[in-house]
């Protein structure tokens, strides 16, 4: 399976390419798919497009969550960023009808948990198939934990993996350290740090060591505000941690929703006179799916 993380992949190209126009964003996010569809179709199989969704349950947790990137946005004019959201969802949609992949967009999730979602699903099956995810967020490093799970990031235009090639200890690092671009303080530091623009209480790698080591009892080796800020920030990181019922609703849109056929993605190129994929358009059409609904 091939898990796309739509978002991610868009907005990180429409920033670098300085992209402000329907048509250009549309043709680089169709080459982007065709690429790496083309590329990992034969060996991975079927491509799903995860999408984020509005609502996310992390929000609802943590009203800080990516509130420092709104703030950006409200001042950054180098783009029109609702001109931008308008163009991504318009495209989303249109790759849902005449394209032959699942585009999973539901209210609240993002793209972090359909892909969490669909990968730990898959473990739970027993099913090993080979999973490649496409984005540069070293969020899924964790998943890494799974032998058949790979990552490649668009940005860095390489394979991703823990420089020290353990997942799970840069899984502990990550909830401890934090994560500035989605808002999220190190554990010694308040919830408001990054939408108050504090400055993170410093915090060195030998304490996050020592915890490490004592990680099996962490409640006995921090006091009580930091261990809290633990739970927030591994509630918010480890992929474990989606609530269930968003899980089962992630499985269900990928269990029911229907793959548009074939013969649609020619008809679509022809309208939105993407003439340069057209010559290649069977490098749209899909690999070997993946059944959940038997297991």
């Amino acid at each position: 399976m091939i898990l796309l993380d739509f978002n991610q992949i868009a907005l990180s190209n429409i920033f670098i390419q300085k992209l402000n126009e329907e048509n250009m964003i549309r043709h680089m996010i169709l080459n982007s798919i065709r690429m790496y569809n083309k590329k990992y179709r034969d060996e991975y199989g079927q491509m799903v497009i995860c999408c984020d969704g509005m609502n996310t349950w992390r929000r609802d947790y943590f009203p800080e969550y990516k509130a420092n990137r709104k703030k950006h946005r409200e001042t950054d004019d180098s783009q029109d960023w609702n001109e931008v959201f308008r163009v991504l969802d318009l495209v989303r949609t249109e790759i849902k009808e005449y394209l032959p992949y699942k585009v999973l967009h539901m209210d609240g999730c993002e793209a972090d948990d359909i892909i969490g979602a669909l990968t730990l699903k898959t473990q739970e099956f027993g099913q090993d198939e080979p999973i490649m995810i496409i984005s540069s967020d070293k969020d899924f490093i964790q998943l890494q934990k799974f032998k058949n799970v790979k990552q490649f990031s668009p940005m860095q235009k390489k394979l991703v993996k823990d420089k020290d090639g353990n997942p799970r200890t840069y899984l502990f690092n990550h909830i401890m350290r934090g994560d500035a671009g989605d808002g999220i303080p190190n554990v010694l530091s308040a919830d408001d740090t990054f939408i108050s623009d504090k400055n993170q209480s410093p915090l060195r790698q030998t304490r996050i060591d020592d915890w490490l080591e004592k990680s099996d009892n962490l409640r006995e080796c921090m006091d009580d505000n930091t261990y809290r800020n633990y739970q927030r920030n591994k509630k918010l990181i480890d992929l474990t941690e989606i609530p269930e019922d968003v899980v089962q609703n992630i499985i269900n849109n990928f269990i029911e929703q229907p793959i548009a056929p074939r013969m649609k993605v020619l008809n679509y190129l022809i309208k939105k006179r993407c003439n340069q994929l057209i010559e290649v358009v069977e490098e749209f059409y899909n690999g070997e799916t993946v059944n959940l609904r038997s297991s």
